[in-house]
């Protein structure tokens, strides 16, 4: 278009000092080349040629103005023209307006309604709500690949507990998996949707817990190198069996936190990938397939109890599932009263993501190890129906029922459904059927015989008391005489003779009895206070 504007037929040039407009007009004959462009609106209409005797004065004919000076390149389009734009021409402080030629463009209705418009399907998808964070047809998926991976369905079966405690109990053995965890659901999915470059470059992890234990054995299943980064504490018996799956441990750091900066560390380095239990959702899909097992085979179900702490994996991950197929059925989480920390998050409506609370960390372990993410805490929002807690005590009575009645030995953890059960926390359950899940059972030796000999005195089955005999012979056949008859079992006993405590011409002896039960405990009780006013019972 620029190379239009060199010879135009008439060239005008305006000065606006003294507002005066001149113009050179260039006649065309038949046989010259005629340009229609350059013409107004009256001469393609057949008009004269136009007037210009709307000024007087000396025209400047090749002047160039800029804010009114004679300086700047002229305008490409003629006054003339401004007429087909409905321009208005500012002349000796009068005002003159060019009528248009062109026809009036519709009047505008600033305060009109707008007309609906027909929404696009891009419009469509952006009002759509976000994706849920896991979805049912996620943990059908994992259950597919789970299947084809190895992992077998555990067994739900009546627990002998059922009668004691009048309701239809079925137990979710995930303690029967290879390394004594139902993390091995979430581990081994995980693992398996891994890229193959970065299966060949390889997985760390960090600390001794049952996750850890669970990427050890099934990523030496799948071929991938693992590196797990312990504590210089952990015990041998645990690091034996870490290199009996086939990882590569290495000891570092006095504390649980030392270890996992080292194992992120080694990750940044050598481009392996730190792997931590937290809410993603292919981690919660792996552990979620655990509610579809429960209700295939658990028929008319009322409840579920589910252990809740850390990052309440297991907990939501079930729910989802269990919801999706029957939201009637009841999902109820257990958590350590130590460390409520869904409880706690419920409460402020918010994760919390430590509490200050000291629990016992060498008991509880996987419980108190990890931080609850926000995707977890929005899901057991939404989808679990209550949350309690359960004292020490409780737990630990829960693990001697286990081993007594299901010839079972368990965690922690895995006790914590039976614990709410028989803490008598859950009386609506009374009459129903109900699927307690039993995640884990994996405990040092010398801690299993801590616990349990914690649990009998608690239990009520074994007491200590002592009692003030006279300084003769026979008084403490006497006393060992009648704990015979009552079929009590002596387990300790201890005869102090020069006691600061046992009064003149007397001795003191202390013993540890164990008895069958709580019934048996009361009754002795009340033998030996008639018989022995001196008798005082230790505190558990």
């Amino acid at each position: 278009m620029a190379a239009a504007f060199l010879e135009p037929p008439k060239v005008w040039s305006i000065i606006n000092d003294d507002c005066e407009v001149r113009g050179d007009t260039k006649s065309f004959n038949d046989s010259e080349e005629y340009d229609p462009f350059w013409q107004s609106a009256e001469q393609r209409r057949g008009s004269s040629k136009p007037d210009c005797s709307f000024h007087s004065g000396p025209c400047a004919k090749d002047g160039q103005i800029g804010n009114g000076r004679l300086s700047r390149r002229s305008t490409l389009i003629c006054p003339e023209r401004l007429k087909d734009f409905g321009a208005e021409e500012y002349l000796n402080g009068d005002v003159k307006v060019f009528e248009s030629s062109v026809s009036e463009a519709p009047e505008v209705q600033l305060m009109s309604k707008p007309k609906p418009v027909k929404k696009s399907s891009e419009s469509k998808t952006a009002a759509k709500p976000a994706p849920e964070h896991l979805r049912f047809e996620d943990i059908s998926a994992a259950a597919f690949k789970l299947q084809q991976t190895g992992i077998q369905k555990t067994p739900c079966t009546y627990s002998r507990l059922s009668k004691q405690y009048g309701m239809e109990i079925f137990l979710k053995k995930e303690l029967l998996h290879y390394t004594g965890s139902v993390k091995e659901r979430g581990a081994l999915y995980l693992l398996s949707s891994l890229k193959q470059d970065q299966q060949r470059k390889g997985v760390i992890v960090a600390t001794d817990c049952n996750f850890s234990m669970a990427v050890a054995y099934h990523a030496v299943e799948l071929r991938i190198p693992v590196f797990v980064i312990m504590p210089a504490y952990s015990s041998p018996p645990r690091l034996r069996m870490y290199r009996d799956y086939g990882a590569m441990v290495i000891s570092y750091g006095s504390t649980a936190r030392d270890s996992i900066n080292h194992a992120r560390h080694l990750a940044r380095e050598n481009g392996y990938l730190c792997l931590e239990e937290d809410d993603s959702a292919v981690y919660l899909a792996g552990l979620g397939t655990v509610g579809l097992e429960i209700y295939e085979q658990v028929p008319k179900l009322d409840a579920v109890i589910v252990p809740a702490g850390g990052n309440c994996g297991l907990l939501t991950g079930t729910a989802a599932a269990i919801k999706h197929l029957n939201p009637r059925i009841s999902v109820i989480g257990v958590e350590p009263e130590e460390f409520p920390l869904l409880l706690q998050s419920l409460k402020t409506d918010s994760p919390i993501k430590d509490l200050y609370c000291n629990p016992n960390k060498k008991l509880y372990r996987d419980l108190v190890d990890h931080s609850l993410g926000t995707h977890a805490f929005q899901l057991a929002k939404k989808m679990v129906d209550k949350v309690i807690s359960v004292r020490e005590a409780d737990a630990l009575v829960a693990m001697l029922r286990f081993q007594e009645y299901e010839r079972s030995t368990v965690d922690t953890e895995g006790a914590m459904g039976l614990a709410a059960i028989l803490a008598g926390q859950l009386p609506e359950l009374k009459g129903k059927r109900v699927a307690v899940v039993v995640s884990s059972a994996n405990m040092e030796l010398d801690l299993v015989l801590q616990c349990v000999e914690r649990a009998l005195v608690l239990d009520d089955r074994v007491s200590r008391f002592t009692v003030q005999l006279a300084d003769w012979p026979g008084d403490m056949a006497k006393l060992l005489d009648l704990l015979a008859r009552e079929d009590v079992r002596l387990l300790d006993i201890c005869h102090r003779r020069y006691s600061d405590k046992a009064e003149l011409f007397k001795a003191q002896v202390e013993c540890v009895i164990e008895m069958r039960d709580k019934c048996q405990n009361s009754q002795l009780r009340r033998m030996l206070s008639d018989r022995y006013p001196s008798l005082r019972w230790l505190e558990r």
